[in-house]
């Protein structure tokens, strides 16, 4: 089996899971060239990170990201390879983002999904569970996925998000609103 970020034997091109309206797969697509003006809609996830005392980190996407680049976020997203289970992505993408183990990986918004546009104009479609896990460490973050990170008190975070929403990812506002009206 080929590893989480290839599919059958490629070893340096990662596959997305496009999907329909419904979450049903309808195949593969390489995903340098999904994310465009008309990106399909495909399979993601959204991980928010606390620590042992309740802090949640928080990241600035790199400058050379190619779609919200320098804006703040989540801790970190990625999308689960064909067949990949998404407990095993997340854990995969917290090490290669984050240099993080992470634990207790439990979802919190699992129908989540959002469509949004950048200035650039590259556009975000996702079918994207959000979840919630724990890290004991510290991150050491890869420079091509964040730029600077903070670890923050969860009620000063949402309201600096509710005072300038438009410095934070969109996926992160409407995760925070989401989370807010289940009470969570």
């Amino acid at each position: 089996m080929a590893s989480a970020d290839t599919f059958e034997g490629s070893s340096t091109e990662e596959l997305v899971q496009l999907v329909d309206d419904d979450g049903t797969p309808l195949g593969t697509a390489p995903k340098a060239t999904v994310h465009t003006t008309d990106t399909p809609l495909h399979l993601a996830f959204s991980c928010h990170v606390y620590s042992p005392d309740g802090r949640v980190l928080v990241t600035r996407r790199a400058l050379g990201k190619k779609t919200w680049p320098g804006v703040w976020s989540n801790a970190f997203c990625g999308h689960p390879a064909p067949g990949e289970p998404f407990e095993e992505a997340i854990r995969r993408r917290a090490q290669r983002e984050l240099g993080l183990d992470v634990e207790s990986i439990e979802p919190v918004l699992p129908d989540f999904r959002y469509r949004a546009v950048d200035a650039s104009g590259i556009v975000e479609y996702e079918v994207c569970p959000v979840y919630r896990a724990v890290a004991a460490s510290d991150p050491a973050p890869a420079d091509d996925e964040v730029a600077e990170w903070a670890w923050t008190d969860p009620d000063d975070f949402r309201a600096a998000v509710a005072a300038a929403p438009y410095a934070f990812s969109p996926w992160l506002v409407l995760q925070l609103d989401a989370l807010a009206a289940q009470g969570s």
